[in-house]
């Protein structure tokens, strides 16, 4: 039987100028909400194929940096460019068209309780694909079956699979489109090391045989050593003054790990015993 892969629009033009530009591009962002400043001067690159991996202590502004490079949020200041595209240059049907490109996981698989697991890997194929009923089952079963998911899951309800399960299908529903870009929202939390270790691989598959440029949050340094290609560190910009970078780290993942900072070598190997060593301004 022949692969059928969803026809969408890609995410931005293959020309060789294009493919020499970061996918993503958050330039001098800034994000606030209200008088609180979560991001301040953010600068990030997000390079076609690679795996980014953010991470940092709660309410540093990961999830905020990721809902900005999906532009599900804009920049209080500052840019973020899709390629060479700005966003807040693109018209709103030029925006709903490119982020069909991207792939989404949430922390919780965000399912619809009311569909079983096919119906819910389908939704999205019906909705933004003219493909035939007969072409979306054989792709929602490829990816069940993608996601190491057991023959006759597809026929249950999400209050009767586990939450790795739940993750899994959530994957699925992503993957169904033929994704460019896929973002992870802390993709292991709430599971077991066995399960975690499960959905770690299937981001390694994901982005070794598909080819899917990722974004993982998270806190689990297992997840980070197993499947980053580069880590991003954010700091609380309420715990820095303004002379203080809020990206504390950038590079690879075992550089980390031997990172001479105190704040980024705490937190990965997990030493802290308080709060994260303060740096004098």
């Amino acid at each position: 039987m022949s692969v059928i892969t969803p026809q969408l629009e890609t995410f931005s033009e293959s020309t060789d100028s294009q493919r020499e530009l970061p996918c993503i591009s958050l330039v001098d962002a800034w994000r606030s909400f209200g008088k609180t400043t979560i991001l301040r001067d953010i600068n990030i690159d997000l390079w076609r194929g690679e795996t980014l991996v953010i991470i940092g202590e709660s309410g540093c502004g990961k999830s905020v940096t990721m809902k900005l490079m999906m532009s599900l949020l804009q920049p209080s200041e500052g840019a973020v460019y899709w390629g060479d595209a700005k966003v807040t240059e693109l018209s709103e049907a030029e925006l709903t068209k490119r982020r069909l490109r991207f792939g989404y996981l949430f922390q919780g698989a965000a399912l619809f309780d009311s569909l079983n697991v096919y119906e819910n890997v389908a939704f999205g194929l019906r909705q933004n694909t003219k493909l035939r009923e007969y072409e979306i089952e054989q792709v929602v079963l490829d990816r069940i079956r993608d996601v190491g998911l057991p023959e006759g899951v597809e026929k249950k309800k999400p209050s009767e699979l586990s939450g790795g399960m739940k993750k899994r299908v959530g994957l699925a529903r992503s993957l169904a489109l033929d994704p460019e870009v896929m973002f992870y929202d802390e993709p292991t939390t709430g599971l077991d090391p066995v399960m975690s270790d499960v959905i770690n691989e299937l981001i390694l598959q994901t982005a070794e045989r598909q080819g899917v440029t990722s974004v993982v949050v998270t806190h689990d340094m297992h997840t980070v050593k197993r499947v980053a290609n580069r880590v991003v560190m954010l700091y609380p910009n309420a715990r820095l003054t303004p002379e203080q970078p809020q990206v504390i780290f950038e590079g690879m993942p075992e550089e980390a790990f031997e990172s001479n900072d105190p704040r980024v070598r705490q937190f990965v190997r997990g030493e802290a015993s308080e709060r994260l060593t303060e740096l004098a301004g």
